[in-house]
This record gives structure tokens, sequence and C-alpha cells, in this order.
């Protein structure tokens, strides 16, 4: 099992949602959240904001489908044929154990 988190562009978030889910990947959690990247924010007029509004995507998912979950992501998370600055992250971990809270049932 992997834990796939992917910040992404809050205007991309219903799209990259909506790809997953035509995918076949429905199960996912949604957090907005603040941070800034390799653009370290950016200046409007006289004014630097160093914290920009993101969309962070949190998947469990199978080890066999880490690779068409970061396909789709990257694909529709992107805001041009050759992606911008800002577009987002994609984070991949090991999940040890997971739990069913209603059934106690173990993994996904």
């Amino acid at each position: 099992m992997l834990l796939i988190r992917a910040i992404v562009r809050p205007e991309k978030k219903d799209e990259v949602l909506s790809e997953l889910s035509r995918a076949g990947f429905h199960a996912a959690t949604v957090v907005d959240v603040v941070g800034r990247g390799k653009q370290k924010g950016i200046k409007i007029g006289g004014i630097v904001y160093d914290e920009i509004p993101k969309s962070l995507i949190l998947m469990a998912v199978r080890d066999e489908d880490k690779d068409d979950v970061i396909r789709t992501v990257l694909a529709a998370a992107k805001t041009s044929e050759k992606g911008a600055y800002g577009d987002g992250k994609v984070f991949v971990s090991p999940i040890e154990e997971a739990y069913t809270i209603s059934s106690g049932a173990k993994g996904l």
C-alpha cells in the first residue's frame, strides 16, 4: 500500500479528482492548504504573498496502481502543455498498515 499526496492548484482540484474517478480511483481526502515552492511566493505590485493557496489530495492506493494514479494526477494538474511553477508536487510514501474503523478490517 502507498500513500500518494498530491499538492495542486485549487482551480485544478476538481479536474484532478474527476480524472482520478474516471480512471477508477474514487477514494480521496482533500484538504485546503497554503504553502510555497520554488516560486517563493508571488509579487503583485509591491506586495509579496509567500503563502499561496493549494489543495492537498491524499490517496491510499495499491502498489500496482501507483503509476496510473501518478500519471493521471500529472496530466490533470498541469496548467499548460509544458506546465508552470506552482502547478504542484506529488509525493509517494509506503503505508505499513490500514484499518477500516467501522469493521476493523485490515487493508484497503
